[in-house]
């Protein structure tokens, strides 16, 4: 291992030394990252840490549901024995999650090196989204070398998500079977499960995976406001996956155009009435001023949002007369009124739809909303982050109804954390 970092740090010293080598290799990586393929980048990365004195790494990614990490091939193009290489690398098994170093890492977004320091797992992520994690490898890891470690995680994480787009690889490897073509269609209109900035953060969770019906959400930041949109069609089939699509397009057109909330619930009605006529559609449309807590929703149909506040749900803070769906042109013309609140720091809003309310066991027993609240109260008190709490609670609440959910489960966590 090269000692990068070590020696005096006047100018001209081995420290400056160090970053302008390390600087190099990550402009090597980012000029050679612009026409590599998707199965490029695991070996480019690879290519990269074995230059900065490393002993190699491999690329993971967290499969849709998060419960496996699964690693991506790796030609390793500048090793002897090539093939026999990317060969043993296609073998690589996935990682458990909730059972591996890898997964604690991935889990709590904290660098773990092995009791004999000879490996280190790197969380990659993007913005505030996880991702997967880096697996990188040397004789005795130092610190120096975990953080060339997290730069590179950086880095490779930049160069997978840009691809993701458009490379087939890094979405096949990330599923465990087949996808129907209403959830092939939702997903494409879903955006990142997190996003975040350091006044509020948004995550949100979406089963059954391979095959939701009418469920979808949507999360998006604009000049200090977090805009968010629940919607549930009715229905579990082709034309249902439609009418929420179409359902967030006309959210998206109308608030990037400057609609208010009442504008986008009066373009959702038309939308429904003229091109997905006799589907019902339940919604949440909310949006938080991120920079003085003022929460404005309207509900159309839904259950009410649940306001946490230091540990505990504020009853019925956020129930208010609900609207009717829509679908039945009532708000084509007349939209139904927003309601306000205004939020303490470190407040949460929950946003979830009735398949996670009533999912029922074998034995008959409804998921309920307290133990909805209860789960991820007791996560983050644990000390989880919001995404990882979802995660947890989406494994609860498939194991409540044996692995197989009869209605889409959607769940949009948002949290006001406001900077002093």
């Amino acid at each position: 291992m090269q000692p990068y970092g070590t020696g005096p740090h006047p100018d001209g010293g081995v420290r400056t030394v160090a970053a302008d080598r390390t600087g190099a290799v990550l402009a090597w990586v980012l000029e050679r990252s612009h026409d590599a393929s998707a199965r490029q980048v695991p070996a480019l990365i690879d290519a990269a840490a074995r230059r900065l004195g490393l002993g190699g790494t491999h690329l993971y990614l967290a499969d849709l549901q998060q419960v496996r990490l699964v690693a991506l091939p790796q030609l390793a193009a500048d090793r002897p024995g090539t093939r026999e290489a990317a060969e043993a690398d296609e073998r690589v098994e996935a990682l458990d999650i909730d059972g591996s170093l890898a997964g604690l890492a991935y889990r709590g977004q904290q660098v773990q090196v092995s009791r004999d320091r000879g490996t280190a797992w790197v969380p990659m992520v993007d913005g505030v989204e996880r991702v997967g994690v880096l697996q990188a490898t040397g004789p005795a890891l130092d610190q120096r070398d975990v953080q060339t470690c997290r730069t590179l995680a950086a880095l490779a994480t930049l160069v997978v998500v840009s691809k993701s787009t458009h490379n087939d690889l890094l979405v096949v490897r990330g599923r465990s079977r087949p996808m129907t073509l209403q959830a092939e269609l939702v997903w494409a209109f879903l955006p990142p499960r997190t996003i975040g900035t350091s006044q509020a953060t948004s995550t949100a969770l979406l089963e059954p995976a391979y095959d939701i019906g009418g469920d979808a959400f949507d999360h998006n930041f604009s000049d200090g406001l977090l805009h968010l949109t629940l919607l549930d069609a009715m229905g579990h089939d082709l034309a249902s996956g439609g009418a929420s699509a179409a359902g967030l397009a006309a959210c998206r057109s109308t608030r990037r155009s400057g609609g208010t909330l009442a504008d986008i619930a009066t373009t959702i009605e038309r939308t429904l009435q003229k091109w997905v006529p006799d589907r019902l559609m339940t919604g949440i449309l909310a949006r938080l001023d991120t920079h003085h807590g003022e929460f404005t929703w309207i509900n159309c149909g839904h259950p009410p949002p649940l306001l946490i506040r230091d540990g505990h749900v504020v009853p019925a803070a956020l129930e208010r007369r609900a609207q009717l769906p829509f679908g039945l042109g009532f708000h084509a013309e007349a939209p139904p009124p927003p309601h306000r609140v205004r939020l303490q720091p470190r407040d949460r809003v929950l946003v979830y739809s009735d398949g996670v309310t009533e999912a029922r066991s074998a034995a008959g027993d409804l998921f309920g909303e307290a133990r909805l609240a209860d789960t991820v109260i007791r996560s983050m008190a644990s000390g989880a982050t919001a995404p990882e709490a979802l995660r947890r609670l989406v494994l609860d609440l498939l194991t409540h109804q044996d692995q197989r959910l009869y209605d889409d489960a959607t769940i949009l966590l948002t949290e006001w954390h406001p900077t002093p």
